[in-house]
């Protein structure tokens, strides 16, 4: 394999067989696992609207999870290149996703705002800058075919 290739792997069990199998809509569990080689198993289901599990992830949240974690560590990433020594970051993201007549939908946007800290207080308009550049990097952002938007804020220690 190349340095410039990376291949992931997982696998997704079902786990909500009630019986019956699929055979009616309501008569199953959207419960499944994610489960990958060294790490704690995962326990997803749909989200509520759709008959899952409130207590367990849903494919959305993870693919805005998977957004903000992206963002956070490209960020971290650029900052380093730069010399901006950042201290605290936290993101509170959201994302919109419709829904359809045909029962399909999509993501439509997904709006992170981190709120960024950093040590040196001349670094503040340069750490704003950054999230351009850590949006280019992103490889899940490039992946996805939606607008990532940004609101973030900066902060001094």
């Amino acid at each position: 394999m190349s340095l410039s290739e990376h291949r992931y792997g997982l696998a997704v069990e079902w786990t909500g067989n009630l019986g019956d199998g699929t055979s009616s809509y309501r008569g199953y569990s959207r419960d499944h696992d994610v489960v990958i080689p060294g790490l704690p198993v995962l326990k997803g289901s749909a989200d509520p609207t759709f008959h899952g599990d409130r207590e367990r992830y849903n494919p959305e949240q993870l693919l805005l999870a998977a957004l903000a974690q992206c963002h956070l560590l490209s960020y971290l990433h650029v900052a380093v290149k730069h010399g901006v020594v950042v201290t605290a970051y936290r993101d509170e993201a959201s994302g919109l996703m419709r829904l359809n007549r045909d029962g399909s939908g999509q993501f439509e946007r997904v709006t992170l705002r981190p709120r960024v800290t950093v040590a040196d207080a001349g670094q503040v308009e340069l750490a704003g800058r950054l999230h351009h550049e850590a949006n280019q990097v992103c490889f899940i952002a490039r992946s996805v075919n939606f607008p990532v938007d940004h609101e973030p804020e900066t902060v001094v220690a």
